[in-house]
């Protein structure tokens, strides 16, 4: 039989208003993304992953389900599986049936998303141990003690990677590779380099979905900060940057408006962008040589046949 645990490491609550009172204080007005996903913000994003425009996650899973195999004759089943930003969970059960691991730790930054998730998988994986762990993973985390670390591996899909700069994701590479160690592994799924249309109608979708997303994190903010944001004054805008590699999202002001934080005041101009992400894109030749800087040595890698995805395996040295 296995097991439930639940480890509260309290992420966003001692950061999130320094963070946004310092990125809408920028030239540039930004919050980070990682606050999109409160309740709403990951039920949202479940929603825009079963959108026809949004390819990645259906071209990932169905990777996943059909290189397991391949990707099980790296492991024995005394394996510690570790997913970054773990979600709804939906991709992990094709490498849980194909690998079979014994300690399974799903880490995000939504804890009732995640603990939901995490107890419908024990119900149906009844052997498998699960460490849930709430914590922020685009900071320097450090697992309790009381999980084990048997032949680790982390996981970190959906192409969450390109949320951070190269420079950043080369850092968070690298803190993964200090966590596993010499010998642990990383799995993880990138989104590739192609035509503009496709890349921005996976980020502007008919349905509107993403632009719903996109406004409630002035939802959020509002209910955590105490904040004025009028996100019927705002409007979203999907763009992809050819010259960086990534598209870029922001919430456009339609009017002249202030905003308030406490004693903060922020102005913006009609037509003025909110930067709330940027999701970098690679070619797999440009992610290897990023991770590689990271203490990675290339392990396996699979590509749909349209080459939209990669899942890439790297061993930690």
């Amino acid at each position: 039989m296995g097991s439930y645990r639940f480890f509260d490491m309290a992420p966003v609550r001692a950061s999130m208003r320094d963070d946004v009172i310092g990125g809408l204080s920028k030239a540039q007005k930004s919050i980070p993304p990682k606050y999109f996903y409160d309740e709403a913000g990951s039920a949202l994003f479940d929603e825009i992953t079963r959108l026809p425009e949004y390819y990645p996650t259906r071209v990932e899973t169905a990777l996943y389900e059909r290189r397991s195999a391949d990707i099980a004759r790296f492991f024995s089943a005394d394996m510690t599986l570790i997913e970054y930003g773990s979600g709804s969970s939906r991709k992990i059960r094709a490498l849980l049936e194909g690998l079979r691991p014994r300690t399974y730790v799903p880490i995000d930054i939504s804890a009732e998303h995640m603990e939901a998730a995490a107890k419908e998988l024990g119900a149906d994986y009844d052997w498998l141990d699960i460490c849930a762990v709430c914590a922020d993973y685009s900071a320097e985390i450090e697992l309790p003690d009381a999980i084990p670390m048997r032949q680790p591996m982390a996981f970190f899909p959906g192409s969450s990677i390109g949320n951070f700069q190269p420079a950043d994701a080369a850092i968070f590479l690298g803190r993964v590779r200090a966590m596993v160690g010499a010998g642990g592994y990383l799995l993880i799924g990138v989104d590739t380099k192609k035509d503009v249309a496709t890349l921005e109608a996976a980020y502007d979708d008919a349905a509107g979905v993403t632009a719903r997303f996109n406004l409630n994190l002035l939802h959020h903010i509002n209910r955590a900060l105490g904040s004025n944001f009028d996100p019927s004054a705002f409007t979203h805008r999907a763009r992809y940057n050819a010259t960086a590699g990534t598209v870029q999202m922001f919430l456009v002001s339609r009017i002249a408006q202030s905003v308030t934080i406490g004693d903060h005041r922020f102005d913006f101009a009609p037509g003025e962008e909110l930067h709330t992400e940027n999701s970098f894109k690679y070619a797999p030749e440009e992610f290897r040589e990023l991770a590689e800087s990271a203490g990675w040595q290339w392990a396996a890698e699979y590509l749909d046949p349209d080459r939209h995805f990669l899942v890439a395996l790297f061993r930690g040295v």
